[in-house]
Formats: structure tokens, C-alpha cells, sequence
């Protein structure tokens, strides 16, 4: 396993961190959590001593299986983080809940204290600071009590706005979607946050899905190697100097030997050298939908990730509408019920024109 130092920090932290999120579904609807939690293990015995966990992951069992596995490994031979927002209290926040919320994070993890806890899911600065004014002194409160390492940000904001709350100097890390579908996107603020000594983690790096199930679109990125397509996406986001870690979910051992080969003797390089390296590279892909699905909430009922996926396909030069009668068996006319109120344009983390794209949509016949 290669290893990199969490920002200004003496942590040693491998290059592949495990995310909990993709546990076996059929197993954790069985309640068989022994069986998920061997995947940890295995990951932890391949060199893997980084984990990320959260409420709600895996039907809100990610955190209870993740401690199964961790509570039989030295505490100071892995790092866990948890996340929490003002959506883990149904928008009802006190000092009280937020104590309560991290508590029952460590009493599932089984630790005593979480070496990084995130402040969740930041769509945009609005959000931002009405969460950072009423909980950031929560998050110092619990420092001090040694109940938190490290206060730490997740974000989906664009890179000139990560600028912006990274400059509150108030974080030690953050956690941002990024792979070779948006990295021109998110350069500003890896940038900054190098510069201020922090750790950062990366989230979605295989597109969500989109790169590996697009081999030979992506085949650019296997140039020079003989790694998979999966493999050298997740080597393109690792290879960067400022990155420290790339979070993949695994379901299997396998998946876990899969990303371990990625870093296999991995040359690190600025992101300015990767951006001018692969410009010259693919096709400009930054407007496809990488699959997050929080424009799921629409008050038409419109499936917009699906749609948002059958979309791509134009971008990838195939098929709309085969994508929408083929694999999701849903009317492309559907989409004309779309009333502009805007709001899965609001909660994009791409800010991609969705309006336009449905009304595109519509008009296939």
C-alpha cells in the first residue's frame, strides 16, 4: 500500500481509503454484518487504514458494521470519520443534539473518539454558513473533550466557493467529489486547501459508475499501463501530490485487491501537471452527470437522474432515447412536465442546465 501524510498533520494515511458505503445490500437486509464486516478486515490486512463512515450509509447500518470490524483491530492502526449536518436532525439543531448525534456515531463505530468528523454535504456557501453558524462551535466544543481529532468539511461546491470556506481556517481537512469527469472543476480549491496544510479525500472517483461502465471512452486513461479502466481512473485521482486520499466503496475482496493495485508504485505529481497532461487527452466530459441523484426530489415525480443519465448518452454520442426505452422503460414525454421551478437545478452539485436538457428530451418523438 503507498501512503501519504494527512496535510500538516503526522498522520500516515494510505493512498486508498475505504468508504462504507456499499456493503452487501442482501446482507444487510439479513442483518449478516459478520459477513460485511470481513471486507474491513481484509481491507485493514491489505494496508487499507482509512475508513469513512456516516449515518444513513447502507440503511443506516454502515456505522454498526464498520464497528463490528473495527472494534478487533488496534485502535491506532486505523483512522475513522463520521459526518453529520443539520439533515441528521431534521433541521432542528441544538448543542444538544448534535452531542447526541456524535455519541451514537461513536457508540456504533465503537471508539472513543472519531479522528475526523465532517461538517456534511455542502451544496453551496448559503448552505454553508447557515450550518457553520450554528454548529461550528458544537464541533470545537467536542474537540476540546478529545471526542474529535479532526473538524473536517464535505463539500460538492465548485472550486472558487471551496476557496471561500476554506479561508474561514477553520477546518484541518476536506472530503469533494472529484475524478476525471470534473476535475477542471474543483482545481481553485485543491489548490487553496494545499496551501492552508490540509488533508483531503476524495469521494466519487470513478464518476459514479459512469467511468467504468464507458471503458472505451475512457480508455485514455490506460495509456502507459496495464491497469484496468476502474484502476486508472482511481490512479489519475491518487497520482495527484495535493490529493491524500481516494475513497472507494467495496462490496468484495476483490474490490478491495482491484483499488490496491492502482497505487501499486504510484508517481505522485502537482495538479497543475495532471490538468496540462490530460487536456490534450479524451473528449471535454465535465458536462456529464456523474449520478448523485440529490435532483431526485422533484414535485412533478420526474425521475430526473435517470433522465439526467439518458442524457449522457447524447454526450457520449449515443442514444437518448434507447436509454430511456431500453434500460429505464420510462417515456421520454415525461419530461415535458417539468414546471421550471428550479429547484433540481439548486440542488445539482454539477450546476448542470437540467431545465434545458429535459426540455431537449421532450421533443423525441
Amino acid at each position: 500500500m503507498y501512503y501519504k501524510q494527512y496535510g500538516d498533520t503526522d498522520m500516515k494515511v494510505s493512498a486508498i481509503g475505504m468508504g462504507t458505503m456499499r456493503y452487501n445490500d442482501t446482507d444487510v437486509k439479513a442483518g449478516n454484518f459478520a459477513k460485511c464486516a470481513e471486507v474491513v478486515l481484509y481491507a485493514h490486512e491489505k494496508g487499507i487504514n482509512f475508513f469513512d463512515s456516516a449515518p444513513f450509509y447502507s440503511d443506516d447500518k454502515s456505522e454498526e458494521i464498520t464497528g463490528l470490524a473495527l472494534s478487533q483491530l488496534p485502535r491506532d492502526s486505523y483512522y475513522i470519520s463520521s459526518k453529520v449536518n443539520l439533515g441528521t436532525y431534521d433541521d432542528k439543531f441544538s448543542p444538544d443534539a448534535f452531542r447526541q448525534r456524535l455519541e451514537t456515531s461513536l457508540s456504533r463505530l465503537k471508539v472513543d473518539y472519531l479522528d475526523f468528523y465532517y461538517l456534511w454535504c455542502l451544496l453551496d456557501l448559503g448552505s454553508f454558513e447557515k450550518q457553520y453558524d450554528l454548529m461550528y462551535s458544537s464541533f470545537e466544543k467536542a474537540k476540546t473533550e478529545g471526542l474529535i481529532r479532526n473538524i473536517t468539511f464535505s463539500s460538492h461546491m465548485q472550486g472558487n466557493q471551496l476557496e471561500e470556506v476554506i479561508n474561514k481556517d477553520a477546518f484541518q481537512g476536506m472530503l469533494i467529489g472529484y475524478n476525471a469527469l470534473n476535475y477542471r472543476f474543483r482545481q481553485s480549491g485543491i489548490s487553496a486547501a494545499h496551501k492552508k496544510g490540509m488533508g483531503i479525500v476524495v469521494m466519487n472517483p470513478l464518476g459514479g459508475g459512469l467511468i467504468p461502465n464507458n471503458p472505451k471512452v475512457f480508455n485514455y486513461l490506460t495509456e502507459g499501463t496495464s491497469l484496468t479502466v476502474p484502476q486508472a481512473a482511481l490512479r489519475f485521482v491518487a497520482s495527484h501530490k495535493e490529493i491524500t486520499v481516494a475513497l472507494c466503496g467495496f462490496t468484495t475482496k476483490g474490490h478491495v485487491d482491484d483499488a490496491i493495485k492502482s497505487v501499486e508504485n504510484l508517481v505522485e505529481k502537482p495538479a497543475a501537471d495532471i490538468y496540462n497532461e490530460y487536456e490534450s487527452k479524451g473528449i471535454t466530459l465535465n458536462n456529464l452527470c456523474t449520478g448523485c441523484a440529490y435532483c431526485k426530489y422533484c414535485p412533478q415525480e420526474i425521475d430526473i437522474p435517470k433522465f439526467m443519465d439518458a442524457y449522457n448518452q447524447k454526450i457520449l454520442g449515443k442514444s437518448i432515447e434507447n436509454r430511456l426505452k431500453g434500460h429505464w422503460d420510462i417515456p421520454a414525454a415525461k419530461a415535458a412536465e417539468c414546471i421550471k421551478c428550479g429547484q433540481c437545478e439548486t440542488l445539482c452539485t454539477q450546476h448542470l442546465p437540467i431545465m434545458d436538457r429535459l426540455d431537449e428530451i421532450a421533443l423525441i418523438k
